[in-house]
C-alpha cells in the first residue's frame, strides 16, 4: 500500500508542477499583449564593428493603431562609455527610407548604470518613436549602425527593435 501511495504523491506532485507552469506561463504572456514585435540581434563577442548593421525585418498589418517603437539595448558592466550613438534607418515597403541620429543615455553622470541589471548585464529599452502611425502596411525594415568613435565597440551585448499598441487593448 505504501508504494502505492508514494506513486500517487508523485503523480499528484508532477500534476502540481505542471499547472503552475502553465498558470505562470499564460501569466507572462497575458501581460505583453500591446506587444507586436520583439525581437534582439547578439552582437559577436560582445564587440560591435561600425561595419556590422544590426537589421530587423517587419511584417506591419495594422495602420490605424499608433504604435511606440523602442530600441532595446543590452550592455555589459564593462562598457566604458555612459552613452551609445546610433544611425538608425527605415526602409518602408515601397523603398524609401528616412535616416535618423539617435543618442541613448545608457548611465548617469556619476557612472550609475540605467535600465535593469542582471548580474553584469544591463537592458535597456529606448523610446524611439511615440504614437507613430505606419502610413503603409507591408514590409518595414529598420536597421542600426553604431554611431560611437570606436570600433569595435566593445562591451555590446544584444540590440533589439520592439514596437507595441500605443494605446491599451
Amino acid at each position: 500500500m505504501k508504494l502505492g501511495n508514494q506513486n500517487w504523491e508523485k503523480h499528484i506532485s508532477r500534476i502540481a508542477f505542471f499547472a503552475v507552469l502553465m498558470f505562470l506561463s499564460s501569466l507572462l504572456i497575458s501581460c505583453d499583449k500591446n506587444r507586436v514585435f520583439e525581437e534582439y540581434r547578439s552582437i559577436p563577442d560582445n564587440q560591435w564593428n561600425a561595419a556590422n548593421k544590426v537589421s530587423f525585418r517587419v511584417n506591419i498589418a495594422d495602420t490605424v493603431t499608433p504604435q511606440n517603437i523602442y530600441i532595446l539595448l543590452r550592455n555589459t558592466g564593462s562598457y566604458p562609455y555612459s552613452n551609445l550613438f546610433l544611425f538608425l534607418t527605415t526602409r518602408l515597403p515601397d523603398g524609401t527610407f528616412s535616416k535618423d541620429t539617435v543618442e541613448c543615455t545608457l548611465a548617469k553622470p556619476d557612472g550609475t548604470w540605467l535600465g535593469e541589471g542582471l548580474g553584469d548585464l544591463w537592458d535597456n529599452k529606448f523610446l524611439f518613436k511615440r504614437n507613430f502611425k505606419f502610413p503603409h502596411s507591408g514590409t518595414w525594415q529598420f536597421e542600426y549602425i553604431q554611431a560611437m568613435r570606436i570600433s569595435p565597440l566593445p562591451c555590446i551585448a544584444d540590440v533589439g527593435l520592439r514596437i507595441e499598441n500605443a494605446v491599451q487593448k
